[in-house]
C-alpha cells in the first residue's frame, strides 16, 4: 500500500508537561510506548519512544489522509457514543456540530484544553494517544436531505441466526470512537462532544472498553480478550498485498468518501461461565489455536501466533487437526473468498446480569472498505458454521460510514456537505 505519512507534531504542551511531570519512567523493555512526541501517522507506525519516558505524553495528530484510529496502535481504553440529531437542526445544524468537534479534536489530540465546556478532567494529563474517529450512520443522510448520497455499503445489515440485537443500543445518526491510554482522558474527550452537541445532538448509547495497557508485557504482544484467547493475530497489516483496497473506500463509493472507510460495530456478550468449564485443550479447539502462545494448532512449539495456518494439516487419526467448526478455520479469508477486515476489538465487563452471568465480552470494531463485502459473508457463515458461536451473543449493531481525514483548517465531512 502506498500511504504518505502526515507530518508528526512536535514539541511539548504544557499539558503534556504536565503529564510528564511526576509521572516517572516507563518500565519494560522493548514496550515501545514512552514518549513525548507525536506518533507517526504512517499506516501501522507505533510510539516511538523519547527522552522523559511519560506515557501519557503520546500523541497522534488529528488532521491527516485519513482519521486517527484505525491504522494507530490500539490504545488501552475506548469510549464508543452514538449521537441522534435533533429535531429541525438539518444540515446547517450538523455542520455546525462537526466545525465545533473537529476543532476540539484537534485541541484534545495536540495536549490542549477544549476551547468550550472544558471541565478539568484530564487537565493534568497528556495526551496519552487520544484518537477521535467520527462515523455516520444511515439515518444521518434522511435527517440532513442527503439521502441522495448515502453511500451504498451503509444498507443495513442483515439478521443473523443467533441475533438478540437491542435497537436503542446501536445505530445512531453520528458515532465516535474515542481511543485513549487512560481513560480519564477518554471519558473526557466524550464528555466535552457531548456537551458541544447539545441542542443539535442527543446521546443515544454510550459504552466503554479496554484493552491491554502499552508496557505490561515485556515486549509488545497481540492483546488478549476475556476468553483468555490471543485476539486479532490474522489482522491485515499494511504491508499486505491490497490492504489498502480491503479497509479504504474503493472507486465504487462516492467521491466524498474517497480516503473513508465503513465501520461495522457489535457488541458481542461472551458466555463466560459455560465457556470456563470447558479444559482448555477444548477451548483451543473451538477456537483453532494454542492459549500459550496463540499459535494454529499443529504448529511446532515456539511458532507463535504468527505462524502459518495449514488447514490441511491431519493428525495420527486422519482428522483434521484444526477441526471442521474451529472458528479460523470458518472465519479465513480463504473461506470467504478473500473476504477480510481490519479489527480493533475491545473488551467490556459492565458487571453481573440477572441471572449472576457475567455482563462482559467483545466491542468488535472492524474498518473496511465495504461491508457487504467485508462483515457480512463473514458474520454469515460465522453464524451458521462456527463453534465459537455457542458462546456467543451479539446485543448490539451499527454500521457507520467513516469520512476521510481533515487536512489543516477543514472539518470531518466537509466533502459531503459542502462537495
Amino acid at each position: 500500500m502506498d500511504e504518505t505519512a502526515a507530518p508528526a507534531r512536535t514539541g511539548v504542551t504544557r499539558r503534556a508537561l504536565l503529564g510528564t511531570a511526576g509521572a516517572g519512567l516507563v518500565a519494560g523493555a522493548g514496550a515501545g510506548v514512552a514518549g513525548a512526541v507525536a506518533l507517526d501517522r504512517g499506516p501501522g507506525a507505533g510510539t516511538a519512544p523519547a527522552a522523559g519516558g511519560a506515557l501519557g505524553a503520546a500523541r497522534v495528530p488529528f488532521h491527516g489522509e485519513h482519521q486517527a484510529g484505525i491504522l494507530e496502535p490500539q490504545q488501552a481504553r475506548v469510549q464508543l457514543a452514538a449521537f441522534d440529531l435533533a429535531d429541525g437542526a438539518g444540515r446547517d445544524g450538523l455542520r455546525g456540530l462537526l466545525r465545533r468537534w473537529s476543532r476540539t479534536a484537534a485541541r484534545l489530540t495536540a495536549g490542549e484544553p477544549a476551547e468550550e465546556f472544558e471541565n478539568q478532567v484530564a487537565l493534568d494529563a497528556g495526551p496519552c494517544s487520544l484518537t477521535l474517529t467520527f462515523g455516520f450512520g444511515a439515518t444521518l443522510f434522511d435527517r440532513t436531505a442527503l439521502a441522495d448520497r448515502r453511500p451504498p455499503g451503509l444498507e443495513p445489515l442483515p439478521s443473523f441466526p443467533g441475533d438478540a440485537l437491542d435497537p436503542a443500543r446501536g445505530d445512531g445518526d453520528l458515532f465516535v470512537q474515542i481511543g485513549a491510554d487512560d481513560a480519564l482522558v477518554a471519558v473526557h474527550a466524550l464528555r466535552v462532544l457531548q456537551r458541544q452537541a447539545a441542542g443539535t445532538a442527543a446521546l443515544r448509547w454510550q459504552c466503554a472498553g479496554f484493552a491491554r495497557t502499552p508496557g505490561a508485557t515485556p515486549h509488545p504482544m497481540t492483546s488478549r480478550n476475556l476468553m483468555g484467547q490471543i485476539d486479532g493475530s490474522n489482522n491485515p497489516r499494511p504491508a499486505d498485498d491490497g490492504f489498502a483496497a480491503t479497509v479504504f473506500a474503493g472507486a465504487d463509493q462516492p467521491a466524498w468518501l474517497a480516503g473513508g472507510s465503513y465501520l461495522v460495530f457489535r457488541r458481542i456478550r461472551m458466555l463466560l461461565d459455560h465457556w470456563e468449564a470447558l479444559p482448555p485443550d477444548r477451548q483451543e479447539r473451538v477456537i483453532g489455536r494454542r492459549k500459550s502462545d496463540g499459535a494454529p494448532l499443529g504448529a511446532p512449539a515456539g511458532a507463535g501466533e504468527h505462524a502459518p495456518v495449514d488447514l490441511s494439516a491431519q493428525g495420527p487419526d486422519g482428522g483434521l487437526v484444526i477441526p471442521a467448526d474451529a472458528h479460523i478455520r470458518v472465519a479465513a479469508p480463504a473461506a470467504n473468498g478473500g473476504a477480510a477486515m481490519l479489527r480493533r476489538g475491545f473488551s467490556y465487563h459492565d458487571g453481573l446480569l440477572a441471572d449472576g452471568s457475567p455482563d462482559a465480552g467483545l466491542l468488535f470494531l472492524a474498518f473496511q472498505a465495504d461491508p457487504r463485502k467485508g462483515f457480512t459473508p463473514v458474520q454469515r457463515k460465522l453464524s451458521r458454521g462456527d463453534g465459537l458461536s455457542r458462546f456467543l451473543r451479539h446485543e448490539a449493531s451499527g454500521v457507520y460510514a467513516v469520512p476521510p481525514g481533515v487536512p489543516e483548517g477543514g472539518y470531518v465531512g466537509q466533502q459531503l456537505l459542502e462537495g
